[in-house]
């Protein structure tokens, strides 16, 4: 039976590998052990950042609650204590699009009545 390298495979692997770090710095994208630590740390900081992306779109759209309700009288705090008082659940990303939606719509009817 003819002896088997790993030529093949670990070809394949730095490929795949190097080909990830394409755009990194200097050996992080040159040389595999480097290229390899720079893979693993950018999987870490896609990760963290995923869950940063959330948390930064939530407190836009509690922005921009807030900034909607305010324009009709009432501060977000408020808001949100009355609809949870009344059992009203609330998905904030499609809330603020409607509150928008009805200032706008408001602002529209406001122009054309003047």
């Amino acid at each position: 039976m003819p002896r088997v390298t790993k030529s093949v495979t670990a070809k394949a692997k730095h490929k795949k590998v190097l080909s990830a770090t394409k755009g990194h710095y200097g050996a992080r994208s040159r040389l595999f052990k480097t290229a390899k630590q720079s893979n693993i740390k950018s999987m870490q900081y896609a990760f963290r950042d995923r869950k940063n992306r959330k948390r930064a779109f939530r407190s836009l759209w509690i922005a921009r609650i807030n900034a909607g309700s305010r324009a009709l009288g009432v501060s977000y705090s408020v808001l949100i204590n009355g609809l949870s008082k009344s059992n009203i659940s609330l998905d904030r990303k499609y809330y603020q699009i409607s509150l928008f939606t009805m200032l706008q719509h408001s602002k529209d009817c406001q122009t054309a009545v003047n």
